[in-house]
């Protein structure tokens, strides 16, 4: 089965590729079809998925399978959360990984609850008007550091300590963060559902 994965993030698509891998899954990224980005004027993550698979579907006439994620931080009451990617635009700084870092840890220097959680929420559909849309959430919940450590991964993933590894996602292999990590969680319930009900 193909699938449009409605992301031009190549760290996403990475991801995913290997996790849908035992369902025969074909993944392409919409760009390589000619789809741009979809509007994500919401702001729940369930909502932002739901409107970029939909875009993608109707652009290709191919299901589409769409991931909104994000970094919720329980000091500042859940967000960045779908404003995630362009949090260091805030604080004047471009868009960007190590840019968002940066302003994270600087917004939260004098904080001592640094509990955060990264979520990713995936949408599939079978065709753009699918009334039933599959809607998969994982959620990796941690601590933040107070400096990167770890080379591995994107995102937050230096900043984000799982105490139950006594390290970063950015410390960990990628079939080790892939297991335990918000899109992994997402990844394998969606397998799941997909198993149940397309297939």
């Amino acid at each position: 089965m193909k699938l449009v994965l409605a992301s031009n993030n190549a760290g996403k698509l990475a991801e995913l590729q290997v996790l849908f891998a035992p369902l025969g899954v074909e993944l392409m990224r919409q760009s390589e079809l000619g789809v741009g980005e979809a509007e994500e004027p919401f702001r729940t993550f369930v909502e932002n998925a739901l409107a970029k698979a939909r875009h993608a579907a109707a652009a290709t006439g191919l299901p589409a399978i769409a991931d909104d994620a994000g970094l919720c931080v329980d000091a500042f009451g859940g967000l960045p959360g779908v404003d995630t990617a362009y949090y260091a635009t805030q604080f004047g700084y471009d868009k960007g990984d190590a840019n968002n870092v940066r302003a994270l840890l600087e917004q939260m220097a004098g904080l001592d609850n640094r509990r955060a959680a990264l979520v990713s929420t995936l949408v599939a559909l079978r065709s753009a008007d699918d009334p039933e849309p599959l809607i998969a959430v994982g959620r990796a919940a941690g601590e933040i550091t107070r400096e990167p450590i770890g080379s591995y991964g994107f995102g937050f993933d230096p900043v984000m300590f799982l105490p139950q590894f006594g390290k970063t996602f950015a410390q960990l292999p990628a079939d080790e963060k892939n297991a335990h990590s918000h899109r992994g969680q997402a990844a394998r319930a969606m397998l799941a559902l997909m198993r149940e009900r397309w297939l």
